[in-house]
């Protein structure tokens, strides 16, 4: 997102790093690209697990993005490389009910999101990082991306989309994180 007159690139309450600060639970998984699968479950058409070898196959896409932290850290200019989320959506085709994801991280992380929301252009099933592969410690070998939201909303090791009617509270929100996390409205924790 660039800057404007009415909104720069910088939410309120956040501050620029020029480095990737890591932060998780504490659990790498150490999955690696031959051990690592995304289940597409729940309230689908058709469920299915992608190994590598698909994921490879869809069309690939770069990006430059901005990422906000909820711990007051914001970081410009992020080039990644994945597969929108939409185009992994599609394969296994979400029912007319399902109105909510839950992204599973392979750490036993989970986080909730709208599905209109992993529909957005910039969403991205990451697999790079600055021109080359995810490392481990940023969610390697694949995570989520979601730069309109807090970083928490972008599970990292991920392993499962679940489609549900309804919405379920993820690792953070069940603690009092806020469940729509746009750093523009400084929704870090729940009222």
């Amino acid at each position: 997102m660039t800057a404007s007159p009415l909104r720069p690139r910088i939410p309120p309450g956040q501050r620029e790093t020029r480095d990737f600060p890591v932060l998780d639970l504490g659990i790498r998984p150490g999955v690696t690209h031959e051990t690592w699968r995304l289940a597409l479950q729940g309230r689908v058409a058709r469920p299915l697990t992608l190994d590598w070898a698909a994921l490879m196959a869809l069309p690939q896409v770069r990006q430059r993005c901005d990422v906000h932290c909820v711990t007051t850290w914001s970081q410009l200019d992020m080039d990644w490389e994945g597969v929108r989320a939409r185009d992994v959506l599609a394969l296994a085709g979400p029912l007319p009910d399902a109105r909510f994801v839950t992204a599973h991280g392979s750490d036993g992380y989970t986080t909730n999101l709208p599905l209109a929301a992993l529909l957005d252009d910039d969403v991205l099933v990451a697999h790079g990082f600055d021109g080359a592969p995810l490392a481990d410690a940023h969610g390697g070998p694949v995570r989520l991306l979601v730069p309109a939201r807090y970083g928490w909303k972008s599970a990292k090791w991920l392993s499962a989309l679940e489609f549900h009617v309804e919405d379920r509270p993820g690792y953070w929100e069940a603690r009092g994180y806020h469940n729509d996390a746009d750093p523009w409205k400084e929704e870090r924790y729940s009222a």
